[in-house]
């Protein structure tokens, strides 16, 4: 796997890359972009072993720091969904000027949280997204905070945005948050792991608590029938305190075909991408091959929809 630094801007932002190659390729090949998972950045070893896979298949990845975070320019540590979207289509539209991507064959991965329900919204806003993987995804922004607190405590967190809203048109300043401790609420497997360690100390450990309200306005579910004919695969955790499983059984329920679900059984939301990789990136692998169809003629088939859902029973080789 070969791979180079890239700039390029988002609506007047530069926003820095790593654009991941194969080791050998001759013309263009096809090009998946990922935007990283909540609080991610885009040189965090979580996402090599997908990237490897996909390179060594022929394709191009090309992930990115969203404005504001890592080495991206941009006011620090801004969480909003809507400028992560635009940060995301002008990362298609700048596959799109390289002679060495085939622009119609182009994906997007996204992995985590707002990672994951980021992949849904890119490939139901933009036509040029042909092929769709998102994996343990958010699919309503305020469901997932909501429970992640006692009732009580979601009562105190809406009563505390109320204060913030008046606090801000009468100040014009409001109140800063960790954004992993008060806006999100780390579970206990978060905590004791370290997943991301390698870049969570360059996460922004104070945002402002009016993106939480942004957060509850995010809504991959009421988009996510736009994607078909687009193929999207989903993938979850059983059981997932971090993610909500339904989140992602609602998601491919709602999405029209041809669409996948892959449930990762016996483990847990941080565990799974290393107990299960084995089995399920070899399945990102072959739906973005069977999937990257595009060329100078537009053929498209409408693979029969379904009231059931497939489920991927996966049992891990190696612990």
């Amino acid at each position: 796997m070969r791979q180079a630094s890239v700039d390029f801007y988002s609506e007047g932002v530069r926003l820095r890359g790593i654009l991941r190659s194969p080791d050998e390729m001759s013309g263009s090949a096809p090009a998946i972009v990922q935007g990283p998972g909540w609080l991610g950045l885009k040189d965090a070893k979580l996402y090599l072993p997908y990237h490897e896979a996909l390179t060594a298949a022929g394709f191009h990845v090309l992930i990115f720091d969203y404005r504001g975070f890592g080495d991206s320019d941009g006011d620090r540590g801004i969480l909003l969904p809507q400028m992560q979207l635009e940060d995301l289509q002008n990362a298609v539209t700048y596959l799109t000027t390289r002679d060495n991507v085939d622009a119609d064959n182009l994906g997007v991965f996204g992995s985590g949280g707002t990672g994951g329900g980021n992949a849904v919204l890119l490939a139901a806003a933009d036509r040029r997204v042909r092929v769709a993987v998102s994996q343990v995804p958010v699919a309503d922004g305020e469901d997932w905070l909501h429970r992640m607190r006692r009732e009580y405590e979601w009562q105190e967190f809406l009563a505390r945005l109320d204060a913030d809203r008046k606090q801000r048109v009468l100040s014009g300043t409001g109140e800063l948050v960790h954004p992993r401790e008060e806006i999100m609420v780390a579970t206990p497997e978060r905590k004791a792991i370290n997943v991301k360690g390698d870049v969570d100390s360059r996460i922004p450990t104070s945002v402002p608590l009016r993106c939480a309200e942004a957060i509850m306005r995010y809504r991959p579910i009421d988009v996510v029938g736009l994607v078909a004919p687009t193929p999207l695969l989903i993938i979850g955790v059983a059981d997932d305190a971090v993610t909500p499983t339904d989140h992602a059984v609602a998601l491919y329920e709602q999405a029209g075909a041809p669409k996948r679900l892959i449930m990762q059984r016996h483990t847990t939301h941080y565990a799974a991408y290393q107990q299960y990789g084995a089995e399920v990136i070899p399945e990102i692998v072959g739906w973005y091959r069977a999937g990257f169809d595009g060329g100078a003629i537009d053929m498209r088939t409408q693979i029969r929809d379904t009231d059931t859902y497939e489920t991927l029973n996966l049992k891990a080789t190696s612990s």
